[in-house]
This record gives structure tokens, C-alpha cells and sequence, in this order.
């Protein structure tokens, strides 16, 4: 592979693999953009992001401006005289002028299989929606929100065990081979874009804290995809006496009542349709735990109402 002068814009977890293939595979890494260092944990000390993290530890260049509209920010990124940028999970719009700067252009590794769930969270969203499949697609940006034209996708399944957390590692290594792939094939010139089709565009709206509050009016299979399309964030959570309680893990069973009331002894509660079993929970700043264990220390008597 040609070594390339590239930067990297990138911010989450889901980054990471990418930047670190970049590495191994011998690229000239000329700087890295990061969101700035936010308060976090109890003691809500500035944390960087695992992107800055990683730079750092090989000696890159980290910048972490607020926006890239300021002209001499876009003057510093021109000077660089990139072959490519390389932009996962960033968290900023790259302005025209940047997206411009670098002689190949800029290339995407989004987490979905576009044009399905354009936008901040595809991940959740697929799973939330029951889709059977996601993947990744490696896109050339331009200005609007994920509709460059692609330059390779790749698919894989959605289960019934798939949760966000397992679901966003698996693609984030996919898409750091397939980045690899596409910025070897863009520099020789034997990788052509294919433009996104018309139909089937949706978008992925944010996920946001309050996101995971579970209404029991909706169908028991809804709430169970919440569960695993909200790990391990924003989490899925109901009141009680008081506590937020998590639900880490819950199964659809063949029960009915109403929505809310709590059926059995082994934690199975009514949804507006059928139910669903709570099998780990987990109270404010203690363990999770299986549902037999949590109804030892914190009941949930049957006949009870969660709201």
C-alpha cells in the first residue's frame, strides 16, 4: 500500500480501530481532530476522548477545536497538503472548504448500510427498528448529512442477541479493514464511487439520556429492542420506589395484563402487548444481577404497578 499523508477526525470508541489500522498500516498521520476534553465521572474530571488518547500515545497532533467554521483552522488543515482525511464518528460537520482541501478528498466509515439511517446513531436505530442487517459503508463526503457516494459497504446480520455495545465493536473493526481497502483503492484509481440510491433514506435521529425510559403501553418485542439497542447507553431504565432501575437483559413471553403490572414472582411484567421478563437488572451504583437475585434485595412483588 502507497504510504498516504492523511488526518483523522474521529472522537468515539467506535474511532479507534480505524485510527489504529492507520497506524499499523504505515500512513503518515499528520494530525488528529478530536472533540475537546469533557468533564466526566464523579468527580467530573476533563477526560479526552479515546481518540485524543491513542494520537497522543504516538505522537500525533491533536487539535480539538469547537467548530471548524474558523477560516485560519481551515488555512492550518489546507497547510497540512493531505492526500485524504479519514473522519469516523467525529461529532463536527467538516465545512466545504476542508472537505475540499485534501487531493483524494475525504472518506467516511459510517456504521449502517447507507442511504438506511443516515445521521448520529444508525447503530441504535437499526436495532430498534428490528432491521435483519446493518453494515458499514465507506463513503466520499460531501456537504449534505451522509450522502456522499460509496466507495465499498459490506453487511452484516442483526439477532436477537445483538445489542448496541457488541453490535458497534464488530463494525468498528469492519470498518477499519474496509478503510484500509478504500484509500488504497482511491489512490490507485481502480475504486470508483457509486452513488446513493433515492429510495430508501432514513435517518438516525441522536440518542438522547432521557431516551431509555420505558413506557409500558408499548409492545413488550419495542421495549425489548430498547434494551439491547441502549447498551450500555443510554440504558433502559423504569421507576421504582424511588430508583432508577436498569434493565440489562429481558426476554418477549406469552403473557398479558395490564401494561405496567407486574405478573409473576420471577419479574415479568405486562406491556400493551404481551410481556417481557426482566432477566438482569440493576440498582443506582451496585452491580447488575440476575432477576432471582434482584427480587431478593429489592422486590417486585406480582400485582404491582411500575407506572
Amino acid at each position: 500500500m502507497n504510504r498516504l499523508a492523511l488526518a483523522f477526525f474521529g472522537s468515539a470508541a467506535f474511532s479507534v480501530p480505524t485510527l489504529a489500522a492507520l497506524f499499523e498500516a504505515g500512513h503518515d498521520v499528520r494530525a488528529v481532530y478530536s472533540q475537546p476534553p469533557r468533564a466526566a465521572g464523579r468527580g467530573h474530571q476533563l477526560t479526552r476522548s479515546p481518540v485524543h488518547v491513542l494520537a497522543e500515545e504516538r505522537g500525533v497532533p491533536v487539535r480539538t477545536p469547537t467548530s471548524l467554521k474558523d477560516e485560519a483552522e481551515q488555512r492550518h488543515f489546507a497547510d497540512l497538503t493531505l492526500d485524504a482525511a479519514v473522519v469516523a464518528a467525529y461529532g463536527l460537520i467538516l465545512p466545504r472548504a476542508m472537505l475540499n482541501a485534501p487531493r483524494l478528498g475525504c472518506l467516511n466509515v459510517h456504521a449502517s448500510l447507507l442511504p438506511r439511517w443516515r445521521g448520529a446513531a444508525p447503530i441504535q436505530r437499526a436495532i430498534l427498528a428490528g432491521d435483519a442487517e446493518t453494515g458499514v459503508t465507506i463513503m466520499a463526503m460531501e456537504a449534505g448529512l451522509d450522502t456522499g457516494p460509496i466507495l465499498l459497504s459490506h453487511e452484516v446480520p442483526i439477532t436477537a442477541e445483538t445489542t448496541a455495545a457488541k453490535l458497534q465493536d464488530s463494525l468498528a473493526q469492519l470498518g477499519a479493514k474496509m478503510m484500509l481497502e478504500a484509500l488504497e483503492g482511491v489512490a490507485a484509481g481502480s475504486l470508483q464511487p457509486r452513488p446513493q440510491a433515492d429510495a430508501g433514506v432514513t435517518y438516525a435521529a441522536k440518542v438522547e439520556r432521557d431516551d431509555g425510559r420505558i413506557d409500558w403501553q408499548q409492545p413488550a418485542v419495542a421495549v425489548e429492542r430498547m434494551v439491547r439497542a441502549f447498551d450500555p447507553w443510554p440504558a433502559v431504565w423504569f421507576s421504582c420506589r424511588g430508583e432508577r432501575i436498569r434493565v440489562r437483559a429481558a426476554a418477549v413471553v406469552e403473557a398479558e395484563g395490564p401494561p405496567g403490572t407486574v405478573l409473576d414472582d420471577e419479574a415479568t411484567v405486562a406491556c400493551g402487548s404481551h410481556a417481557l421478563k426482566l432477566l438482569v437488572l440493576q440498582r443506582p451504583g451496585r452491580a447488575a444481577m440476575g432477576a432471582a437475585a434482584f427480587q431478593r434485595g429489592f422486590p417486585l412483588p406480582a400485582g404491582s404497578s411500575l407506572g
